[in-house]
């Protein structure tokens, strides 16, 4: 057994050792350890100096190129989608200085947006999908083309909203239909709206401009194992119908992720050679691709651009004809051209 004299032996070596750290701290190592800590400090001090110097560094060139990106861009923009009209439509919240420069890029090519539409919570949240059912029902009968029987709801509901936009007045062109005004009406009012509207939508869009959402910093758990997956599909559906139904739509996405919508386009051969994306369009350089990837989309021109692989760093440049907005009657029919004939030409 462990005794009483074990446990003051015990204790009178951990004292001694105390005491020697304490005299050998104090005494001979003294010099040599602060000597080694001042010398560790100034070498952390000096490290930290070099980085913050290197990435301002970094930083201004940054700024610098960005610079000469924008100013190159005015110049290259210029004509490429003169009076064409453009809607936006935001997947979920996007950052109001993203959609305002992109805005802006539009209009240094010569376009003006028609209308923002924001996409909510409840265009994809699993407890509403009998909510978006019963109104895909109600919505359908105000299509000016259907979409086939089987299309399912997530189809349905993206015709509805981008026909909303698009939707023009055959006899007042540059009014959109009653058919059109009734369907944004539809989705965006009731309990649950399935989007929101910035402004009046007054005109009618010729091409569309779909924006993803940067991806969450702290995303939140999804509800079920294939909510994400969902929330996909229908974002795909609406990319999917805005280019079917207009005469040109792009994706603007962020940066490429496995998880990112490009990847999804990209990873479906025949969605690839329909849709066009452009990656990374929360910086300069992607928001001055985008005009020019809708203006090459409306010429029948299809790519995928940004930096990586399978992207291309610029579309073609193409020359687009004079918009046509020439009345029609019941009797005579469309004008030639993206804006009488969009479907037409956006399949091109």
């Amino acid at each position: 057994m462990i005794d009483f004299r074990y446990h003051i032996v015990s204790l009178i070596s951990v004292f001694l050792a105390l005491a020697v750290g304490i005299a050998l701290g104090a005494g001979p190592l003294k010099e040599t350890i602060g000597d080694t800590l001042t010398g560790q400090v100034e070498q952390l001090r000096a490290e930290k100096e070099d980085l913050r110097a290197q990435l301002d560094e970094a930083g201004t060139d940054e700024a610098a190129a960005e610079a000469v990106v924008s100013a190159a861009g005015q110049r290259m923009l210029a004509g490429a989608l003169t009076d064409r009209r453009v809607a936006l439509v935001l997947l979920d919240e996007v950052p109001e200085e993203q959609v305002t420069a992109i805005g802006e890029r539009l209009g240094q090519a010569g376009a003006s947006v028609s209308a923002t539409v924001t996409l909510t919570d409840a265009w994809t949240d699993p407890g509403l999908r009998t909510y978006r059912q019963a109104l895909a029902g109600t919505l359908v009968s105000y299509l000016e083309t259907a979409p086939p029987a089987d299309a399912g709801t997530e189809a349905e509901l993206a015709d509805a909203l981008v026909q909303g936009l698009v939707g023009a007045d055959g006899a007042a062109p540059d009014t959109v239909s009653e058919n059109a005004a009734t369907l944004l009406e539809l989705l965006s009012s009731g309990d649950n709206p399935l989007l929101s509207v910035a402004g009046d939508v007054t005109a009618p869009a010729d091409a569309v401009v779909v924006v993803a959402a940067p991806p969450a910093q702290d995303p939140e758990p999804s509800p079920s194992a294939d909510a994400g997956a969902t929330t996909q599909e229908a974002e795909l559906a609406v990319l999917d119908a805005a280019q079917r139904l207009s005469a040109g739509a792009v994706l603007a996405d962020g940066r490429r992720t496995p998880e990112s919508l490009t990847s999804a386009v990209l990873g479906d051969a025949d969605r690839a050679e329909r849709v066009t994306t452009v990656s990374r369009t929360e910086d300069v350089t992607g928001q001055v691709v985008v005009p020019l990837a809708l203006a090459a989309r409306i010429a029948g021109e299809n790519g995928h651009y940004g930096y990586g692989d399978d992207l291309e760093p610029l579309p073609p440049a193409v020359q687009l004809p004079p918009v046509d907005r020439t009345p029609t009657t019941p009797d005579a029919p469309a004008a030639d051209g993206d804006a009488g004939d969009a479907g037409a030409e956006g399949e091109g």
